[in-house]
C-alpha cells in the first residue's frame, strides 16, 4: 500500500527527489521514536548545541527545543509538506520556505507537548503543604540563616521524598539531624527548624 504513493524516481525533478530522500528516512525514524515512547522506552537524546536551546520558566523543567524527537519531527513535516506543496503547483522557492515553516511549527508543537507532559509527571499529585508539621531527616547539610539549600528526606502523602530545604536557625543543620517543617516557600522549598524533641 505504501509503495503505491511512491512516484517513479526518474520522473521527479531534483527538488522532489531531495524531499523524498529526506521524508522517507525521517518518517521511519519518527514512527520508531513514537513507538518507543508509547511503550515507555526513553529513546530520546538531547542534542548538545553551542547556543541556548532550553528556556527555563523558573520551575526547573526546561523547554527543550532541540532534541532527537523534535529534529526528526521537523524533517518529517518539512518533507511531507514540501512534497504536498510541490504537488499543489507551488513554486520551488515558496515551497521550501513554507515547508521550513511547517517543520518549525511541528518542532515547537512537539517541544511544547513534551514540556507539558514532563511538567505533569514532575508535579504529580503531591501537595507540598502536606509536609508542614512533619518530621524529616537531613540528607544534605542545610546552611544556617538561609545561606543556601540543603535537602531532607521526609514522608509526604505516604511516599518518601527528598526535597529542598532552608532554615532560619543560626547554625548549620548537619546530615542525619531531625528537622520539623515549618512552612513551604515558593511552593517548592521547605522551611525547617532543628527538631528539639
Amino acid at each position: 500500500m505504501f509503495l503505491l504513493i511512491l512516484p517513479v524516481w526518474s520522473e521527479l525533478d531534483i527538488l522532489a527527489q531531495v524531499y523524498w530522500a529526506i521524508t522517507i528516512p525521517a518518517t521511519l525514524i519518527f514512527v520508531f521514536l513514537l513507538i518507543m515512547t508509547a511503550i515507555g522506552s526513553d529513546a530520546d537524546t538531547d542534542v548538545q548545541s553551542d547556543f541556548h536551546d532550553s528556556f527555563a520558566d523558573g520551575d526547573g523543567i526546561p523547554f527543550q527545543l532541540l532534541s532527537l524527537k523534535n529534529i526528526v519531527g521537523f524533517f518529517a513535516m518539512f518533507g511531507w509538506s514540501g512534497l504536498g506543496l510541490l504537488n499543489a503547483g507551488i513554486g520551488s522557492g515558496l515551497a521550501i520556505l513554507l515547508s521550513i515553516l511547517c517543520g518549525l511549527i511541528m518542532m515547537v508543537a512537539m517541544a511544547s507537548l513534551f514540556y507539558f507532559m514532563s511538567k505533569l509527571a514532575e508535579t504529580g499529585n503531591m501537595k507540598m503543604k502536606n509536609a508542614i508539621g512533619r518530621t524529616g531527616e537531613v540528607y544534605l547539610t542545610i546552611p544556617g540563616n538561609r545561606n543556601g539549600l540543603g535537602k531532607i528526606q521526609i514522608t509526604v502523602q505516604g511516599n518518601l521524598q527528598t526535597l529542598d530545604a532552608i532554615t532560619d536557625d543560626p547554625a548549620n543543620i548537619v546530615t542525619s539531624s531531625l528537622v520539623e517543617v515549618l512552612d513551604v516557600i515558593d511552593e517548592q522549598i521547605l522551611l525547617v527548624k532543628r527538631n528539639s524533641k
